[in-house]
């Protein structure tokens, strides 16, 4: 590694110098960097893909007031909320076309990309740098780590491997590679500006690595390496003001990337740990109030009745200052690796109470994942999330949130759309559901019926939606 930078500080300085008095040596060296990128492209590029999305805009739906004031309901109503004002059903537009880019990490088709690429899609085509393409299928996505799994059929495909995104260090060489609107390959290289950003808004558990390689639009979802050709990230977004790129690029890492997808290929869905607390951050005015060194740390606001924090006698007002051993940055950073641990594993937390130093033990809830990949609610085209404990103390009631409906799907036909609250399955009795695993178990009872009878909660009263399965 110190060679290549020595030589490409070197190379800047022979910039000035014509070739003819540049010391063989020092060419010499330089052609075997030329040709060590070489190699790593050859590699690279036939394993990275195009992803041609086709969206079908939905008809204007009827609309009317939204009860819910909370910002996770709005992200799903938009502006107009729940129930906005009804208007009559327009002619259906034109699809609209989107892309982005992905990787192949085996050599049966599986393809990683970014959530956002592939949201809402009605078609989705990946393109090989060969000119080949391939409708994909969508073996599970999870909006709150922006990450998703396709499959194209076929085998014997050139694919990637990942490298460990937890031992990068800054100034490290990265290359970051896109095949945007199946143009052909985009490579770029740059370093490995910082790691760990987090709090920009764009996903729900961010940890990004910053690097300054440049990642254009329509390169989002492709892989991001380091020299040996390995997988460090999926290249994400950028920083900009300009819409344009300005040196700050965001990646995935591949620590969390195979996290995800190791769960989806193993058991259709994510499933994450969940605590149950409310954390507030520590301003420099509290943290000086409760005697800390620094402001690093989450302070607890509220412990959730019958949550995993409360058997393990958590309590507000108790500082966390670490987790199994490793110091709290931030609240985000806590959340991230809360979140990133499975359901029923231990965690150790070491908090600060009343100025007493205390060790606690937790156990951790599930909390199921932001979208069920079950086959049946693929086949009637929504997709589904579980409310946490707050917003369904909130609201008054428990349920699954229908995060997106598929256009033209049976769904669609029978009148559902994004943001309305599932609380219960018809099959011969009334089933309740409360979160993703009772709707899977209550989905078994009706696979075979030619009717599904969803039960949807709006406001005080709630409604019948039938779709016909067959």
């Amino acid at each position: 590694m110190k060679t290549v930078v020595l030589a490409l500080f070197g190379s800047c300085s022979l910039l000035g110098q014509s070739f003819a008095d540049v010391p063989k040596s020092s060419l010499t060296l330089l052609e075997q960097m030329s040709n060590d990128f070489t190699d790593l492209a050859d590699k690279a590029i036939p394993a990275t893909v195009s992803i041609k999305v086709e969206i079908q805009p939905q008809q204007q739906e009827m609309l009317s007031i939204d009860p819910f004031q909370d910002d996770f309901f709005r992200r799903f109503f938009g502006g107009g909320g729940m129930f906005p004002f009804q208007q009559q059903p327009q002619q259906a537009p034109q699809p609209q076309i989107a892309g982005g880019s992905g990787f192949l990490i085996t050599s049966d088709g599986y393809v990683v990309t970014n959530n956002h690429v592939i949201k809402d899609a009605s078609r989705i085509t990946v393109i090989l740098s060969s000119g080949e393409e391939y409708e994909a299928t969508v073996k599970g996505a999870d909006s709150r780590t922006d990450l998703a799994l396709l499959k194209i059929p076929g085998e014997n495909f050139p694919f990637l491997t990942f490298g460990d995104s937890e031992q990068l260090k800054i100034g490290e060489i990265a290359i970051a590679i896109g095949n945007p609107f199946g143009l052909g390959a985009n490579l770029t290289m740059g370093i490995i500006s910082s790691k760990g950003k987090q709090d920009l808004g764009i996903a729900a558990y961010e940890d990004f690595i910053v690097t300054d390689a440049a990642i254009n639009r329509g390169n989002s979802g492709g892989p991001l390496l380091n020299i040996r050709g390995e997988v460090i990230g999926v290249n994400t977004a950028i920083l900009s003001l300009s819409g344009g790129y300005m040196g700050i690029g965001l990646s995935i890492p591949s620590q969390m990337t195979q996290n995800v997808i190791e769960q989806i290929l193993d058991q259709g869905s994510v499933k994450r740990g969940y605590l149950g607390i409310v954390l507030q951050p520590l301003d420099k005015d509290l943290a000086e109030a409760l005697d800390l060194d620094n402001q690093e740390g989450a302070l607890i606001s509220d412990v959730m009745k019958g949550s995993a924090a409360s058997k393990a006698g958590l309590q507000p007002g108790d500082v966390i200052l670490q987790l199994n051993g490793k110091p709290v940055k931030n609240v985000s950073k806590l959340r991230t690796e809360i979140g990133m641990s499975q359901p029923g594993s231990e965690i150790t937390l070491h908090i600060l109470r009343n100025n007493q130093h205390l060790t606690v033990k937790a156990q951790l809830d599930s909390f199921e994942t932001e979208v069920a990949s079950v086959e049946l609610l693929q086949k009637i085209g929504i997709e589904v999330e579980n409310l946490s404990l707050e917003q369904a103390e909130r609201i008054g009631f428990d349920g699954v949130v229908i995060s997106s409906v598929k256009p033209n799907s049976p769904a669609s036909q029978a009148g559902l759309r994004k943001g309305q609250i599932v609380t219960g399955i018809k099959a011969n009795a009334h089933k309740a559901v409360k979160n993703i695993a009772d709707l899977e178990e209550a989905l078994k009872e009706v696979s075979t019926n030619k009717y599904l009878i969803l039960v949807v909660r709006q406001q005080n009263f709630q409604r019948y939606y039938t779709i016909k399965m067959q």
